[in-house]
């Protein structure tokens, strides 16, 4: 697959101006989640109330916490890559698979937060806001999320100018333009399976959205608020962005759409699903000590279907990518 991304023609001219601000945006905005992060694992309380379930298990949280650092750090290392002539000479998959999971984590944080605050304006924040407020000090929240959005923002940005010079050839053109052969039997059945997969969690987030507190641990369903229900409607979209994404490109839907609006929504779709959905499954294991915020086998259930749906639909992604590339190739050569 490294070989058949191979660009048409690369940019051999170092970073603009546009460039050198969009690093310096996303590399200054890590600052404070790495140094909150980096003072938990250290045995600092700082932004941490009396009573938060966070010092619970100081174990488990210094271990997330550590991985936490791992992800963030990545951002860093991202931007130098994307903004760096050797970062040309990076395979394909060792760029675009770290840029996926940050997309799918950003994501929903960048469309979530700023809706939060909208709720939150018009008082409907609830009781999800009174019992975040004993799980981390209010600041936190604001320090953070801004800054996951200007990271978000600006890898964005870097990623676009990056791949637009370095593999733009894969979403030229329209729905109609692609080529039959690419549409395969395997291809269409991966489709159907992440759209299998994806109705569970579609239905309880859905649910849980809409009020319905069936499934949810206790804890979680005492702390239902405004912000809480944004969340949930926000899996909602991007469960039905991945899907709407890989049906487009795997049964020819919407032929007048140009190419880049299936792969835009099943690039952030799967990447919001997957890696969200794999966090949290990731995050369920170690248990808070209270059994009513433990997640519940429905919550679990939530999170590992979304997580498979999304996989299977940046399967789809990654097929349509290899395969247009390797014709683009053969007509090249």
């Amino acid at each position: 697959m490294t070989q058949s991304l191979a660009p048409a023609a690369r940019p051999t001219a170092g970073p603009g101006r546009a460039r050198r601000i969009l690093r310096a945006v996303a590399v200054v905005s890590c600052v404070p989640y790495l140094a909150l992060k980096a003072a938990w694992v250290a045995g600092s309380h700082v932004g941490i109330p009396e009573g938060s379930s966070l010092l619970d298990d100081r174990l488990t949280m210094a271990v997330i916490n550590g991985l936490s650092i791992l992800l963030d750090s990545a951002v860093i290392v991202l931007a130098l890559v994307l903004t760096r002539p050797w970062g040309l000479r990076v395979p394909a998959w060792l760029l675009a698979f770290p840029v996926w999971v940050a997309t799918g984590l950003l994501a929903p944080v960048m469309a979530g937060f700023p809706a939060q605050l909208v709720v939150r304006a018009f008082g409907g924040g609830g009781a999800s806001s009174a019992g975040r407020e004993a799980f981390l000090d209010e600041w936190v929240f604001a320090v953070v999320y801004t800054g996951f959005i200007a990271q978000g923002l600006a890898l964005g940005g870097l990623f676009v100018l990056h791949a637009r010079g370095r593999w733009g050839h894969v979403w030229r053109g329209r729905v109609w333009d692609l080529p039959v052969g690419s549409v395969g039997p395997a291809h269409r059945a991966l489709a159907v399976a992440a759209t299998v997969l994806a109705l569970p969690p579609l239905a309880l987030h859905a649910l849980w959205a809409c009020g319905v507190s069936a499934g949810l641990s206790g804890g979680r369903a005492a702390d239902r608020g405004g912000e809480f229900y944004v969340l949930e409607a926000l899996y909602v979209v991007f469960l039905l962005a991945a899907v709407t994404g890989a049906v487009l490109l795997a049964f020819r839907c919407g032929r007048a759409l140009p190419v880049a609006v299936p792969l835009s929504l099943v690039w952030v779709g799967s990447g919001a699903v997957a890696c969200w959905g794999g966090w949290l499954s990731l995050a369920s294991l170690g248990g808070p000590a209270d059994l009513a915020d433990r997640a519940t086998p429905l919550m679990n259930l939530a999170y590992a279907g979304q997580m498979l749906a999304g996989l299977l639909v940046a399967a789809i992604g990654v097929y349509h990518v290899a395969e247009r590339s390797a014709r683009t190739a053969r007509r090249a050569a």
